[in-house]
């Protein structure tokens, strides 16, 4: 079953898996407002299909998620802005709370609220080439979307804190060397759906 192509999110299912797919590579899959909207009722309709064992999310070319749409963050005020950051902290929890495997299939960059949507998952699996950055620092900004209590529960408060404050760039070898990821793969969502075929 296959969204129709405009949708900048592209969902299979087959097997009992879902495969989430953010299409959006020419703008580098930026998690709009609407994009979260659109993923949150989505998530709702699959939590709710007692028939699925896993969902996957992955990306389009070289993007996984660019994180929040910058030209929206420029518009927030406080107001806005509390209103924007809860409603990505529900849809991350949401994710995480699934009954279903969920894996991030991490195939090219991970940027700020894309690796909170990777980190809300029960796995992480990136290919060779994929990159990882919390830029947020560099804005004068910081994730609001669960990322600042996930990522030191996952890789140690000292090594979330250096990318936090630093912005850096890791590629897939760092983030497993550190936990980020579980696994690196030349084809991730491959290696993923066979994973979930290989569970009990």
């Amino acid at each position: 079953m296959n969204e129709p192509p405009s949708s900048p999110i592209v969902l299979d299912i087959s097997d009992s898996i879902a495969i989430v797919t953010f299409d959006r590579a020419a703008e580098r899959n930026p998690l709009s407002t609407s994009l979260l909207d659109d993923l949150d009722q989505l998530l709702r309709q699959l939590g709710d299909n007692d028939n699925l064992s896993a969902i996957i999310f992955t990306g389009s070319e070289d993007v996984f998620l660019s994180g929040a749409d910058i030209r929206e963050l420029a518009t927030l005020d406080q107001s806005t802005a509390r209103a924007f950051s809860q409603k990505g902290q529900a849809l991350m929890q949401r994710i995480a709370d699934a009954h279903q495997v969920t894996i991030a299939a991490i195939n090219g960059y991970c940027m700020g609220g894309g690796i909170d949507l990777a980190l809300a998952c029960d796995l992480r699996i990136a290919s060779k080439t994929a990159v990882f950055a919390h830029p947020g620092a560099r804005l004068g900004i910081i994730t609001g979307w669960g990322g600042t209590q996930r990522l030191p529960r996952v890789i140690g408060k000292v090594k979330a804190l250096e990318l936090f404050v630093t912005g850096r760039f890791i590629g897939a070898s760092e983030a497993n060397d550190i936990g980020l990821v579980q696994h690196v793969q030349a084809l991730p969502l491959d290696f993923a759906i066979t994973l979930v075929r290989s569970l009990p």
